[in-house]
């Protein structure tokens, strides 16, 4: 039996070393347990009578939540946080904590070098190459950059940086994001469908949620140009796998390049890996040393500053504090 003040259960860590995050800890003498729970029964065990909870990719689930004894905060490593059973944790009083400034600069620029790399037909030529071809004329047609328009889906902070580096490089660009009536950077405020008709590429920068599943699917697919390129550095399933396969088959865009997938790891038979005009990164575009040193810190003190009694600088359920000044009030 620990003696610490605080149990602090670590969900499913893949680093080498958690000495950055049991340092932070140390401030709040909490016992830090590094779990690998690959589903409800295991991450309940483990966690049933934790004080907080640092989730990588671990399903926080309705079922997981409701066998939490006296969990006080989740926090998530990373932006996104669909992992986590938000309105169920603020049901329990628990809240839910994100890092949302870490990565925009990876990110971005992994949404950018997807756009290259299409663009230039990198990676087809260079395969081309390796397999005895050295033939420019294989990655044909290839256009210039300058002037062609990139979509972008979801104008928050990785999509703004997206822009910012597009336009520097001569593109011109437009977004589609129903939640933002002003912009100051040079971008146009286009509606969806404009956006895929329109757009060279389009690169899909929105969270995953209830509104945003598949919410590129077949339909949208078709109204994009034959010529225009699909990049997702968001999330897999904001886009239909098997209508993104569908299309890419079909001809009905040149390609897409993506850094996720509706299931991670993909199995090694997916289809969309037989074809030329996919190229993939394994969910890495959010990594740097840098990132990884600022994401182990941040989110380590938002469960710091709750288990003092404050709360954390990214609050993801605001609404929850109601529910817990309530309680002290009764």
């Amino acid at each position: 039996m620990s003696n610490k003040n605080f149990k602090v259960v670590y969900t499913d860590s893949y680093h080498p070393t958690v000495s950055a995050e049991q340092a932070e800890l140390d401030e709040i003498d909490a016992e830090l347990i590094v779990a690998e729970c690959k589903n409800e029964n295991e991450t309940i065990a483990i966690c049933k009578d934790a004080d907080a909870l640092l989730v990588q990719h671990a399903k926080i689930t309705k079922k997981v939540i409701k066998n939490l004894k006296k969990c006080r905060v989740i926090a998530r490593f990373g932006v996104g946080y669909d992992n986590v059973d938000v309105k169920s944790a603020t049901e329990y009083g628990i809240m839910v904590a994100n890092v949302p400034d870490y990565c925009i600069d990876e990110v971005s620029s992994q949404a950018i070098a997807l756009i290259m790399a299409l663009s230039r037909k990198i990676v087809l030529l260079n395969n081309s190459i390796k397999n005895g071809l050295w033939d420019h004329r294989i990655g044909s047609p290839i256009y210039k950059q300058s002037g062609q328009i990139l979509g972008i889906i979801g104008l928050g902070r990785i999509g703004s940086v997206t822009a910012k580096k597009a336009l520097g490089l001569g593109f011109k660009v437009q977004a589609y994001d129903p939640y933002i009536s002003h912009t100051d950077l040079d971008v146009a405020l286009v509606d969806l469908d404009f956006l895929l008709q329109t757009s060279d590429f389009v690169s899909i920068h929105t969270p995953l949620n209830e509104e945003t599943y598949h919410m590129i699917g077949k339909d949208h697919l078709k109204k994009m140009k034959k010529s225009a390129f699909l990049i997702n550095t968001a999330r897999g399933a904001i886009i239909d796998e098997s209508a993104l396969y569908g299309a890419l088959k079909a001809g009905l865009i040149a390609g897409a390049g993506v850094d996720v997938l509706e299931q991670e790891p993909p199995s090694p038979d997916n289809p969309l890996f037989k074809l030329d005009n996919f190229i993939i990164t394994p969910h890495s575009a959010f990594y740097s040393e840098d990132s990884n040193k600022l994401l182990s810190l941040e989110t380590t003190r938002a469960v710091v500053a709750v288990l003092k009694g404050g709360q954390p600088r990214s609050l993801v359920n605001p609404e929850v504090l109601n529910l817990l000044n309530e309680n002290k009030e009764k």
